[in-house]
């Protein structure tokens, strides 16, 4: 059987004549790069709580991108102007998943905000916001300048860790960018393997982890154009498909 992958999506209010509801919503591309990464796309509204009976059920987890964490979750004492879409029952939720699938050994692979949530629920904390907080001149929202998702909005150095060499060729790696917040202070499991001109972290992997591997842009936005950036949702259903340790981590 195909393994099935538990996706995190982003609630969002939706005006109807009928009234106001609130919808889990998940961009197409990330159940369409699952799938042509060989598993099954499942998604995983906040509602449960019972996130260690949702992780049993599922292979593999996906942290999917959205709005910013709460800055308290990270020990911020004050809230970025630039801040927004915080969501405390997402958060919440998410961060309880981290935690179930780190001691279970499932393998996750994190997006862009996801990524951020990997790092703090490990224990670590973020930069609010890039534009204002870090001296750069590489642009990580691409939108800004006209650039469509699947280009190539800068580069990135990759180390040699080899849950990365492993995905990508070469010594760095072209990306897509739609953040405006990053790592700051990175958590003590976790190892940088991929860094942007201005020292901003792209890409982490957890070593003692089966497969923990977080990525600070969108290679669900790009796989179609650019083949290689399909490799992370293979190397996650290909994880998922083999034998679960419990107990790790």
């Amino acid at each position: 059987m195909k393994p099935m992958i538990g996706i995190t999506p982003s609630p969002s209010l939706d005006t109807q004549p009928h009234g106001q509801f609130l919808r889990y919503a998940l961009n197409e591309a990330y159940a369409s790069a699952i799938e042509a990464g060989g598993g099954i796309p499942v998604i995983l509204p906040p509602q449960s709580n019972n996130t260690a009976e949702l992780i049993a059920r599922v292979d593999g987890l996906l942290l999917s991108g959205g709005g910013d964490l709460a800055p308290e979750l990270y020990g911020a004492i004050d809230i970025h102007p630039a801040t927004y879409g915080i969501d405390p029952v997402r958060d919440q939720f998410e961060l309880e998943l981290v935690a179930e699938a780190i001691s279970t050994d499932l393998p996750i692979l994190a997006i862009c905000r996801g990524i951020q949530v990997l790092n703090v629920a490990l224990g670590g904390s973020l930069v609010q916001d890039i534009p204002t907080q870090v001296e750069s001149t590489v642009d990580h929202r691409q939108q800004e300048v006209g650039l469509p998702a699947d280009e190539i909005g800068h580069d990135i150095e990759l180390g040699d860790d080899p849950a990365v060499t492993g995905l990508f060729d070469g010594e760095s790696l072209g990306v897509n960018s739609f953040h405006h917040q990053a790592i700051d202070r990175l958590a003590s499991s976790l190892v940088a393997v991929g860094t942007a001109a201005d020292g901003v972290v792209e890409a982490v992997v957890r070593p003692e982890s089966r497969f923990v591997v977080g990525l600070q842009w969108h290679p669900e936005l790009m796989f179609r154009r650019h083949p290689e950036q399909l490799r992370p949702f293979a190397a996650l259903v290909a994880k998922a498909a083999a034998p679960q340790l419990v107990g790790v981590g």
